[in-house]
Parts: C-alpha cells; sequence; structure tokens
C-alpha cells in the first residue's frame, strides 16, 4: 500500500471495480440476539513495539452504517488500531475483520473496500484536485467510464467542483482536508476511516469538516470509523469506545456514557488545593482531585451545592463553575484524569522514554 492508501497489488487493484459488491461475511450479535453483519469485528487485538504494548487485547464490532468513534488523548492507541485495520501494521496477536475480509490473511480484499484519510495530508501538491483524483481511481482500478460522474459527485459533496483545476499547493488545511475526504469516497468503499479528520484546523473550519461528514452519511451507504480526542467531535457518533493506555475503557453511545456518570462536574478554584480536598472529604464525603489547574469533582444537582460549598468549605474560594455530565466527565470517571491532562502525561512519557532510549 502506498501512502495514499491504495493496493500494492496490481491485479488486486485492476478487479476491484470500486469493492462496492463483495460480500461482508463477519457478524454481531445484537442485544436481542439476533445475527448482523458487522463492518468491523475485532477480538483480542494486539500491538507490539518491542517492550512497548501499544495495543492491549482489544475486542469490538462495528455495524454496517454506523458512525463509530475512539476517544482518548494522543497515544491512547486509536491510531495504531486503525493501522491494523487498514492493512498498514500487522496484528501482534488476535484477529481483526474489516468488510468481511481478515486484515492478516486478505489485505488486498480488506484495502479494496476500505477509505482512509490520514492525519497528515498525502496529496501531491504539485497535481490539481483533479489529478490526485484521476490517479487515485486509476490506482484503484474505477472503471474509466465511471471516474467523471463520480468524481464530480465527491467534489460536489465537499464543495469542491469549482476548485478542481487549481494546483493543491494553493488550497487550505481546510480544503486539502476535505480533498482528502472526497479521495477517500472515490471508488465507493464500504468502510470510511478518519484518523483525527480535524486535528490542526481552526474552529470554524472543523465545524464545516463535520457539516459534510454529515451530508455524507446522508448521500452514501458508508460505515464511519474514525479517532478523535476532541470531545465535541465523539457527540457526532453514533457509540464511541474510550481508549486509554491501549486498551478500550468503556463503549457505549454518548448519550448512554453522560447518563453513567450522573453527576454534575464542580471545579473550584483555591490557594491551597490540597487543604480543599482534604476539607471536601471530610466535610461534603466527597473525594476530589486536581484536574487542569482546578479542584474537580462530581456531585448531584451542583449549582445547588454551590451555596453550601462556600459557606461550610471553611478557606476561600476564588472561583467555581459547574457543567453538566460530558464526555471529558466520563473519561475522568472512568481512568481518574482528564482527557488534556492524559496527553499531557502521555507526552511527558514519550519524552522520558526517548530519553532513556537515546542513553542508551
Amino acid at each position: 500500500m502506498n501512502a495514499s492508501g491504495a493496493p500494492t497489488s496490481g491485479a488486486a487493484a485492476a478487479s476491484s471495480g470500486g469493492g462496492a459488491g463483495l460480500p461482508a461475511t463477519g457478524t454481531l450479535i445484537g442485544q436481542d440476539g439476533a445475527d448482523a453483519v458487522a463492518a468491523v469485528s475485532v477480538r483480542g487485538l494486539v500491538k507490539r513495539y518491542r517492550e512497548v504494548e501499544a495495543v492491549r487485547g482489544i475486542d469490538f464490532d462495528v455495524a454496517v452504517g454506523e458512525t463509530f468513534g475512539f476517544l482518548g488523548p494522543n497515544g491512547a492507541g486509536k491510531s495504531t488500531t486503525i493501522n491494523m485495520l487498514c492493512t498498514l501494521a500487522r496484528p501482534s496477536a488476535g484477529s481483526a475483520r474489516v468488510a468481511g475480509h481478515d486484515v492478516a490473511r486478505e489485505r488486498d480484499q480488506v484495502r479494496r473496500n476500505i477509505g482512509l484519510v490520514f492525519q497528515d495530508t498525502t496529496l501531491d501538491a504539485y497535481l490539481t484536485a483533479e489529478q490526485n483524483l484521476r490517479l487515485h481511481a486509476e490506482l484503484y482500478g474505477v472503471p474509466r467510464d465511471l471516474v467523471g460522474g463520480r468524481m464530480r459527485q465527491v467534489l460536489e459533496m465537499v464543495g469542491l467542483w469549482e476548485r478542481r483545476k487549481a494546483l493543491v499547493s494553493v488550497y487550505s488545511g481546510g480544503m486539502k482536508r476535505r480533498l482528502e475526504i472526497a479521495r477517500g469516497l472515490l471508488h465507493s468503499p464500504r468502510v470510511l476511516f478518519l484518523d483525527e479528520p480535524t486535528v490542526g484546523l481552526d474552529p470554524q473550519t472543523r465545524s464545516s469538516i463535520w457539516s459534510y461528514v454529515r451530508e455524507l452519511k446522508a448521500n452514501e451507504e458508508i460505515t464511519i470509523f474514525l479517532t478523535t480526542h476532541y470531545m465535541d467531535e465523539a457527540e457526532y457518533c453514533d457509540r464511541i469506545a474510550i481508549m486509554d493506555n491501549g486498551r478500550i475503557i468503556v463503549l457505549d453511545t454518548p448519550q448512554a456514557l453522560k447518563a453513567s456518570v450522573g453527576k454534575d462536574r464542580v471545579q473550584i478554584h483555591t490557594e491551597d488545593d490540597q487543604r480543599a480536598i482534604a476539607a471536601l472529604r471530610e466535610r461534603f464525603g466527597i473525594e476530589a482531585t486536581v484536574a487542569e489547574g482546578a479542584v474537580t469533582f462530581g456531585v448531584a444537582e451542583g449549582e445547588q451545592f454551590v451555596p453550601r460549598l462556600f459557606s461550610e468549605l471553611g478557606l476561600p474560594i476564588r472561583g467555581v463553575s459547574v457543567t453538566r455530565p460530558s464526555l471529558d466527565d466520563v473519561f475522568m470517571s472512568y481512568t481518574g484524569t482528564t482527557i488534556r491532562d492524559a496527553e499531557s502525561s502521555s507526552s511527558n512519557e514519550r519524552t522520558r522514554a526517548f530519553a532513556r532510549m537515546m542513553s542508551r
């Protein structure tokens, strides 16, 4: 497979015909006991890099037509999992099937049935948008008589048809990401993988990208599998798997995950955080922690609790905020830290690991 996700086998690419007609043989078991076709099925998946275990034995299924999200900090194992599902990395143990094909034994069949948008752009900047898509169509064996119509369809979907003759080098970051989504759809994949699709983009561009993704779901029969560490983006998913340290911590719908927390999040700023934590435990029986620079804890009906907090805590409070349960609260509830703090910790650990390697 090259950098754009194309098959390396010429015969396999030429025979794909867009990959639209291949049967998916994997199944998942619904709550009612009935079998349903699984777009992605993973059992005991592990990936090791020497002494580092990046993915530690995960299990999950993704239904056809579902928007499924991996939520977690950088370094949690999300991208490594996608790399295995897209045949860019071989599993160390376990199994995975995508569109009914084994990712280890049927790599070309998997590649014909997936589209992939990487974190970093893989477009040819010295070519036009149209030339990039025609090259992709050639690599995937899309019949030539279908390329023109399909190219217009996907470019119009992402609002780039009028700019198809422009060089990619003059595109903005958001336009490049939209073009990559169009390229990933050109050969009519069964599953579209989006690895941090809006990383590095400004909030307005992120919002527009998600507008195109929602339009895509309305117009295409496709399963979307995405990774993100943005909480607001995870809300667009039908189900979310929260991942941390190579493991899936919990998996459910966004609504069910937030309901499982059941408490408002309260954050207070004081001059002595440890004293405040001790006071919360002694006076209210509340266990608190320091997260994002503030003393943080969960409590039912947080707004009603705030007046008691000021009158009974026994030390000055410089600021307070109350928020309804969010996916960040879910992450904190199951891992003991916020996703931003986890990213900071992971970054520090990677720095220490690099230093250890250099010292050896």
